[in-house]
């Protein structure tokens, strides 16, 4: 029964890997153009989204760079060498704020995305051990429709939840007659009754892990805040470069460390941004090592 619970287990991991593989070759949202650059852009390696935040902050920073430079001549350079230094770390602080109040969103979103799947999975679990408590037909019949369920959530909902293409008009057939089915038992000992009370409430929680699991999936960092965040560091890169605009190489310099914190955030955060896509994701290992055998093997 191991051995057969560990071969459909590797072979559901081989499966899923090869589709997201696959679904990574084409993106698409349901926004416009922004949305496919979102995709697009989740669903890069951790390597190149570094690459591509790093790359854009440092082009950035070069260019206005530039811009002061060349605007720092004549009496609109003593206005700029006038800005005072002071300015420097409210910017930081303020800058520092967005990035922190827009991590922390992101860190709940992973939080509650990992607590429903397993509460998910143990939920599962625990319907599965239950189930043991009629023997014979009825107990092949909900580990069959058991492993059913996560074998159909793990090859169907995970990439449409990478895609925020998941829906929760979708009902899950599997889970639900599988609930149905054990409301329909009938209990010959006080144990059995005890058994199917049990593995209701347990295959409720995991449709209710399941709705979580959907709604957590659909959450990301609004555009808002990215443009705010992003403002805000063009804005300390501009003060960095009035404040510096005497001095070329300092100035450079300072930008280039600045740009390099900024970089450094904002691919923090948005390889983190939607709990089920990318490199960085919430994956259905846990559902996997529930799944029992199947009733054919």
């Amino acid at each position: 029964m191991g051995r057969c619970r560990s071969s459909a287990s590797w072979s559901m991991v081989r499966r899923v890997l090869c589709q997201k593989g696959r679904s990574e070759d084409s993106s698409y949202g349901s926004n416009g153009g922004a949305a496919l650059m979102g995709d697009w852009v989740h669903n890069l390696s951790v390597a190149w989204m570094a690459a591509l935040v790093f790359g854009l902050s440092y082009v950035v920073a070069w260019w206005i760079h530039v811009l002061v430079a060349r605007l720092a001549v004549g009496e609109r350079g003593r206005a700029f060498k006038a800005v005072s230094p002071g300015m420097l770390p409210p910017l930081g602080i303020i800058f520092g704020l967005f990035v922190a109040f827009t991590a922390a969103q992101v860190w709940s979103d992973i939080d509650r995305a990992n607590a429903a799947v397993s509460r998910e999975a143990s939920s599962l679990r625990a319907a599965v051990i239950l189930s043991s408590s009629f023997p014979g037909e009825p107990e092949a019949r909900l580990r069959g429709l058991v492993h059913r369920y996560i074998e159909e959530a793990v090859a169907q909902e995970w990439p449409m939840m990478a895609k925020h293409a998941a829906d929760l008009r979708m009902t899950p057939r599997s889970l639900a007659e599988a609930l149905r089915f054990t409301l329909a038992l009938t209990p010959i000992s006080n144990g059995q009754q005890t058994a199917q009370r049990e593995m209701a409430t347990a295959f409720g929680n995991a449709l209710d892990a399941r709705r979580q699991r959907i709604l957590v999936s659909r959450s990301e960092v609004h555009p808002v805040k990215w443009l705010c965040l992003i403002l805000q560091a063009v804005c300390a890169l501009v003060a960095i470069a009035m404040v510096h605009s005497d001095n070329r190489l300092a100035s450079a310099v300072t930008l280039a460390i600045f740009a390099t914190g900024v970089a450094a955030s904002i691919l923090l955060i948005v390889s983190h941004d939607r709990p089920f896509t990318g490199d960085i994701s919430v994956g259905a290992g846990a559902l996997v090592q529930v799944m029992p055998a199947n009733s054919d093997e």
